[in-house]
């Protein structure tokens, strides 16, 4: 696993200090508390419409008023991002009327924002009766992808490199690599650690699941990217991707699925000055593996 390490050691990005790290770290902390809540709430018959408002609810009471992206909850076979009926498409991550059984997988994707940081975060469980063991080898061969990511930031690897790495490792493993579904078939996003300069009005108002805010921070991150100002905010296996990802925050999320199984990390790297660091050791995922003994892929 990586280290979580000293909070200001990561590079000399300036709006990156211990403070606003803390603050980053308990923001993302908030976030998987309230998924945690929420996975233990669930109940047969909840559709992922219930699930994703339970969640925003569970948010809302601890402070927040403003997201990234509000909730998603994907049940079942979507968790792989495998449909009823033909392709995976934008409006298929919308929460749906489908309902809860005893046996199925589970992701909550949630990114929440307090007083300008933003944590995105992902999160996996199962539902009911004992998991399937593919399902739980999916769970456990997660942590040879977050390994792998950090140290290839480590080496200088570009975030081209990194993506392409992360799909040949999940095709070794015999999985799917389910991110490439998402727009831009992204790996990871940057995240602002700054409030957007709009007023809070405007940053509290949603639009397609988004929040005004955020879509105007990215907005212009990606209009300074394509004039060369700046680094792409999204990490993916494009041209555009083929450097070092920039120093700041980036919320990383290997997607990984078999068939009708999906399982899902999604957490804050911090970046800078050639080092990279997962923000916080002390997360759900993190805990299951060592508690399963997991690392480089074996479960003893």
């Amino acid at each position: 696993m990586g280290n979580a390490g000293a909070p200001g050691s990561a590079g000399r990005d300036a709006a990156l200090t211990t403070a606003r790290l803390d603050a980053c770290r308990h923001v993302q902390a908030l976030a998987y508390a309230a998924c945690d809540d929420v996975a233990r709430q669930l109940q047969q018959g909840w559709s992922e419409r219930r699930a994703a408002a339970a969640l925003g609810e569970a948010l809302r009471s601890r402070g927040v008023q403003e997201w990234f992206h509000t909730p998603f909850a994907w049940f079942g076979r979507r968790t792989a991002f495998r449909p009823a009926r033909g392709a995976w498409t934008p409006a298929h991550f919308f929460p749906t009327n489908l309902r809860l059984v005893p046996g199925m997988p589970v992701i909550l994707d949630v990114a929440p924002i307090v007083d300008g940081v933003t944590a995105d975060v992902g999160y996996s469980c199962w539902y009911g009766t004992a998991p399937h063991p593919a399902y739980e080898r999916l769970c456990d061969d997660l942590a040879v992808h977050r390994e792998l990511i950090v140290d290839q930031v480590r080496a200088g690897r570009t975030m081209a490199q990194v993506a392409r790495a992360v799909d040949r490792l999940a095709t070794e493993q015999g999985y799917r690599s389910a991110h490439r579904s998402y727009p831009f078939a992204v790996l990871a996003h940057r995240v602002a650690t700054e409030q957007a300069a709009v007023p809070a009005s405007v940053r509290a108002r949603t639009v397609g699941g988004f929040g005004l805010g955020a879509q105007r921070w990215l907005g212009r991150s990606l209009v300074a990217s394509l004039r060369g100002r700046a680094g792409t905010p999204l990490w993916n296996d494009s041209a555009f991707a083929d450097r070092p990802p920039a120093a700041g925050l980036w919320a990383v999320e290997p997607h990984l699925a078999l068939r009708d199984l999906g399982a899902k990390f999604e957490e804050l790297l911090v970046v800078g000055d050639g080092e990279a660091r997962w923000l916080d050791d002390d997360l759900p995922h993190v805990r299951r593996w060592r508690t399963r003994t997991v690392g480089a892929g074996v479960v003893s």
